[in-house]
């Protein structure tokens, strides 16, 4: 499962801002990563900063505060670097993270349609899903808004015939199976396409480069690995993946995290 800043971030027990995963149930798994949750609540503490990282994935978002329901759903696309926000208000999200090279039929459009910013639920969904915004923001927990995503994700899988690039579909999976340790020109082997071909699809479907999501899963291993592992290990770990250069791993984990890794991993 992709990993995001605050479940490798120790959070306070005490603290006001509470990120949590939930996994779907079996059926939705090839298609849905997780589902998570955000809740943070204003207090006289400096103001935490949220820190999203590249995973690969595409996420349908619900602004639960949200002025008006209509507003409130949204879609993110894929990130090629960090971002961070200063939480300077009261948030309570709810998200759902899609694998991007299935996502296809819960969103209507190539994932690269969603590359340049938010784009609200109803321009995607059309006035239909304002009833599911609703729900969702009138739900008691979290363990109702699962159940009312659930539901709707089927519902879709039923009346949607769409269907992600087949090239791209089967290129994530050697991309997976590699651990973003491929090049193009094997990837291009393994499949028996052109890497002209190779390129085109990705660009046309996810609107990133393939060189770009090998960096994005590769990255993403490689934090499962440290994750699991002590700090004196790192540089090991970072080998395991291509990181033989360690000015080289640290420029490129300050790119994709927003700090080094010592400062990711700090007690």
């Amino acid at each position: 499962m992709p990993v995001q800043a605050p479940a490798i971030e120790i959070q306070s027990p005490a603290s006001d801002y509470a990120y949590m995963e939930y996994r779907p149930c079996q059926p939705l798994m090839p298609y849905v990563a997780c589902y998570w949750s955000l809740e943070y609540r204003v207090t006289s503490i400096q103001a935490p900063l949220h820190r999203i990282l590249p995973d690969g994935c595409v996420d349908i978002i619900f602004n639960l505060k949200a002025r008006t329901a209509s507003a409130s759903g949204f879609v993110t696309g894929l990130m090629s670097r960090y971002e961070a926000a200063i939480l300077t208000q009261e948030q309570s999200l709810f998200g759902i993270r899609f694998y991007v090279e299935t996502v296809r039929p819960f969103i209507h459009f190539p994932a690269s349609e969603f590359r340049e910013g938010p784009v609200l639920l109803d321009e995607a969904w059309g006035a239909e899903v304002n009833h599911l915004n609703e729900e969702m923001v009138t739900a008691l927990d979290s363990a109702r808004r699962i159940e009312l995503i659930e539901t709707f994700l089927f519902n879709a899988l039923r009346r949607s015939s769409l269907h992600s690039e087949p090239l791209v579909e089967q290129g994530m999976q050697h991309l997976y199976a590699s651990k973003g340790r491929i090049t193009i020109h094997a990837l291009a082997e393994k499949m028996n396409y052109s890497e002209r071909n190779i390129r085109r699809a990705f660009q046309k479907e996810l609107g990133m480069k393939p060189k770009e999501m090998t960096d994005i899963i590769r990255f993403q291993n490689l934090l499962q690995g440290m994750r699991c592992s002590k700090p004196n290990r790192f540089p090991e770990i970072a080998a395991q993946y291509g990181y033989y250069d360690q000015p080289h791993f640290i420029n490129t984990f300050k790119r994709l995290y927003g700090m080094s890794p010592k400062q990711a991993f700090q007690p």
